[in-house]
């Protein structure tokens, strides 16, 4: 059997490509893979909700196979590749007819759309899942936002981790100098790219008071803004003390900057069913990660993870555990190591191959 790939790779700066890359290695080991070709036995389709999938997700419309939503939500995806009479028809085969007027006023609306909870709360999967012969998904919320769309067979795979090569603490401390960050400084780390969704201006507000009780936190912030707006906004806290700030990172680099903080920041909301990449890889390496609580985190354990509530509580809570890990090393130390131990057992790269590979064998064979 001759599976078909059908992803954005690196160099592409998106996370899918980075779990791509792992997954084809990890699959090349249980048989023969190519990849984009123009026939194959069985095709491997990875959806994401930005432009980079538009022919792929054209593909998977024609010639159906399995399709992996690394989001559960292509609403923003298909606001983006179609025009206002071809959204609009889209919104009812989803949705129905009853809310044509409805779609008139998201498209009408959609410079707005990826900070506005309204588009998260129709994903807009029916075409795609009721064409696949199978769907993968990631977590739970992404499986249950795939059967109500449609989706016959939804496989929950866990997402994977890929280790990265040995650092050592000592390069992680000369990185850190580097940047200008003091010793002994407890340094948070936002990292990916910068949309409302990932709660920066909420993050920025709650290290701000977090640094005039605690000079010794630091923040680290890395990637690139996808909103003018928010980079404007969060700008005057962007410069303020003890934050730093990186540009898009190179996958070498990337592992170097999160080697040398000490916890990560990654929360999402509105969420996407996604599950996040680059929480899995900080998880990893052990270093405790802060995620919005919700159903797309529930298979991480409560004690190898920091849950943080949507709403009201959030600016509060971040506060509350950003002051707990900043002052008590041990208490970031052990939620770290129960992290890392939880990737090592759930998310190993063979582990998460051979599971694809049996899922197409029985598809396909």
């Amino acid at each position: 059997m001759t599976v078909g790939f059908y992803s954005p790779l690196p160099p592409a700066r998106t996370g899918v490509a980075d779990y791509a890359a792992a997954l084809i290695g990890g699959l090349r080991a249980c048989g023969r893979v190519e990849i984009a070709p123009r026939r194959c036995d069985a095709a491997l389709y990875h959806l994401g909700n930005n432009r980079l999938h538009a022919e792929i997700y054209r593909l998977a419309l024609e010639r159906p196979g399995v399709i992996v939503l690394h989001d559960a939500v292509l609403h923003h995806f298909l606001l983006g590749a179609l025009d206002e009479g071809a959204y609009i028809e889209e919104f009812v085969f989803n949705y129905g007819e009853w809310n044509r007027e409805l779609a008139r006023e998201f498209w009408r609306g959609r410079a707005g759309s990826g900070a506005d909870s309204r588009y998260f709360q129709f994903p807009m999967l029916r075409r795609a899942v009721e064409r696949a012969r199978a769907v993968v998904v990631h977590n739970p919320a992404a499986a249950r936002i795939a059967r109500e769309h449609g989706a016959g067979r939804v496989e929950e795979i866990p997402h994977l981790f890929a280790p990265p090569e040995p650092g050592g603490e000592a390069e992680a401390i000369r990185y850190r100098q580097r940047l200008g960050i003091p010793p002994g400084a407890f340094v948070f780390g936002v990292f990916g790219y910068l949309r409302e969704s990932k709660r920066l201006m909420a993050v920025l507000d709650a290290f701000a008071a977090v640094r005039r009780e605690l000079p010794r936190a630091a923040l680290l912030v890395a990637g690139e803004f996808v909103s003018s707006d928010l980079r404007r906004a969060a700008a005057p806290l962007v410069r303020g003390p003890g934050v730093y700030r990186l540009p898009h990172l190179p996958e070498r680099e990337f592992w170097r900057a999160a080697q040398a903080v000490d916890a990560c920041i990654n929360l999402r909301y509105p969420a996407a069913g996604e599950t996040s990449g680059i929480a899995i890889r900080l998880m990893g390496i052990g270093r405790p990660v802060l995620v919005t609580d919700g159903e797309e985190c529930r298979a991480f354990p409560e004690d190898a993870c920091v849950r943080i509530p949507p709403g009201a509580e959030e600016r509060a809570s971040l506060r509350e555990h950003m002051r707990l890990l900043t002052s008590v090393n041990e208490v970031a130390a052990e939620i770290g190591r129960r992290g890392a131990a939880h990737v090592r057992t759930h998310h190993r790269v063979s582990t998460i191959s051979e599971r694809y590979w049996r899922l197409l064998c029985d598809i396909f064979t």
